[in-house]
């Protein structure tokens, strides 16, 4: 028993951790002790429990693997001064991930055991937690189907399971970036804005032709017309042009970021003008073109902010700005870090402490 949750608890007998080199993590490939499973049958959730780390035993009827109904969510965790654990605004991951569940026909995951299984999780495997400065905990929680049935229908159960892995840096250094104008990640009345593993999948074959260019990632663009920027793949895209922070409204193809809500936050608050609008990737290339495009970066989980160092547009590149003359998004990492790592006040009240 924990808290007001029933969670049954399977501790390890030998803890892995004294095998892993903090120093030199390599990202998504090392996991903690523990992983949390709730399962969803006749109806409704139960069977809360903590077991260790291990694989999974499926049947190869299993629906996930053949009709994609799976969903995900990613949080980092940081240790305080005082050794606690703390994570960045949970609870809109898990508003989050239920809007995902409704649009993928699965059933809703009370808040209460989205965080509480995150909560009991992260308190068993806290050491886990890397001390290195740049270094977060990962945590991973995520739906799928779990019907043996190959028939074209929803899953009639399904499991619900968080693991956590401890991570360096996403990126070591600013990002190049194509803008899309061939394939596309989503289209109105799509999944889009549902996180989602088929989401994924699509958008793999044009960033590994885009890898082969010398880009780390794509900037998508609206399937109609390919005009509009949306997002890139692992983040939302920000740009200050003429000292306004200007970002493409989420929708139902591009997914309702927390780090780019809370950078919006931090800007209103700062005073700055914001903008909130559709953008053309010709505005976006006039603007490097005449200089009025002073920054631009990626907002999302894995980086915070992942400065844009260059884009790539019908056969050509666009250098920016010096990462060093980019006054908002550099302002604007180093206070959302500080934030995560307890380093300053929380005046928002974004940090879930454990």
């Amino acid at each position: 028993m924990t808290g007001t949750l029933d969670i049954a608890i399977q501790k390890v007998q030998n803890s892995r951790i004294n095998q892993v080199d903090f120093d030199n993590i390599p990202f998504g490939k090392v996991y903690s002790d523990h992983m949390f499973i709730a399962d969803y049958v006749d109806g409704q959730w139960g069977g809360l429990r903590i077991v260790p780390f291990e694989h999974l035993k499926l049947s190869p009827a299993n629906a996930a693997l053949h009709y994609g109904q799976s969903i995900f969510e990613g949080m980092k965790a940081h240790k305080g001064d005082d050794g606690s654990a703390l994570i960045f605004r949970p609870e809109k991951n898990a508003q989050r991930f239920n809007r995902s569940a409704i649009r993928m026909c699965m059933p809703e995951l009370p808040e209460e055991i989205f965080i509480g299984g995150l909560d009991e999780l992260v308190r068993l495997d806290r050491s886990w937690i890397p001390d290195k400065e740049g270094n977060s905990l990962y945590l991973r929680p995520f739906m799928f189907a779990a019907d043996e049935y190959i028939g074209v229908r929803p899953s009639l159960t399904y499991k619900f399971m968080i693991f956590t892995c401890p991570v360096g840096g996403y990126y070591s250094k600013p990002v190049r970036v194509k803008i899309e104008t061939k394939f596309v990640r989503a289209a109105e009345g799509g999944t889009g804005a549902a996180k989602t593993a088929g989401n994924y999948a699509a958008s793999l074959y044009p960033a590994q032709l885009a890898g082969k260019e010398g880009y780390d990632q794509l900037i998508w663009t609206d399937s109609k017309t390919h005009t509009l920027i949306e997002e890139a793949g692992t983040m939302n895209i920000m740009l200050v042009i003429d000292g306004k922070l200007i970002t493409p409204p989420t929708s139902g193809t591009i997914l309702e970021g927390v780090t780019r809500d809370s950078i919006l936050a931090l800007a209103n608050d700062w005073g700055m003008e914001v903008e909130v609008r559709k953008v053309t990737v010709t505005e976006i290339i006039d603007a490097i073109k005449t200089g009025s495009l002073e920054e631009a970066f990626g907002a999302g989980t894995a980086a915070t902010v992942a400065h844009i160092a260059a884009i790539g547009y019908e056969g050509i590149d666009y250098e920016l700005p010096p990462v060093e003359t980019r006054e908002f998004s550099n302002k604007a990492l180093l206070e959302m870090e500080a934030i995560k790592r307890g380093k300053k006040e929380d005046r928002f009240g974004w940090i879930h402490k454990i």
